[in-house]
């Protein structure tokens, strides 16, 4: 009767980690998938960098001494450019970051491992029969049987 509750016991164990473990990482998987749905999308900074590039090839071509001012214009114009473009990364990078909301997640799938861990520290979760591993030797079971 004891043994058949101890066997209950090992397989509930199972059953708990296993659906504890793939409800946070479902919960993880879904939080970045709507993440990046709901990110930003690059046609600005596709669009800023043609325009980089334009201006550049234009001021390039311009390579009389009648033409400086205007391809000295269009260099500053093109700095410019990058210089938003720098803004905007640096704006994508901050919107994708870790937000509360991940942060949390992440702390709470640490502490539930950790829980996990301890809570099962000296319960099998699960066990391997000696027939399985019987071709490996008496050392393979040692091993399992010491942790």
């Amino acid at each position: 009767m004891e043994e058949t509750l101890n066997e209950r016991g090992k397989s509930f164990a199972a059953i708990v980690v296993f659906v504890i473990v793939f409800l946070l990482h479902f919960v993880t998987k879904y939080l970045e998938s709507h993440k990046r749905k709901k990110g930003p999308d690059g046609n600005l900074d596709v669009e800023l960098r043609e325009q980089i590039k334009q201006l550049l090839k234009e001021a390039s071509s311009l390579s009389q001494p009648s033409t400086f001012a205007q391809a000295a214009k269009l260099r500053r114009m093109a700095a410019a450019k990058e210089k938003e473009l720098a803004k905007y990364l640096e704006m994508q990078k901050k919107e994708m970051s870790f937000g509360s909301c991940e942060k949390l997640i992440m702390i709470s799938k640490i502490v539930s491992y950790i829980v996990l861990i301890i809570w099962f520290w000296k319960i099998p979760v699960t066990t391997i029969s000696d027939q399985l591993v019987q071709p490996f030797g008496s050392v393979f079971l040692r091993f399992f049987l010491l942790v």
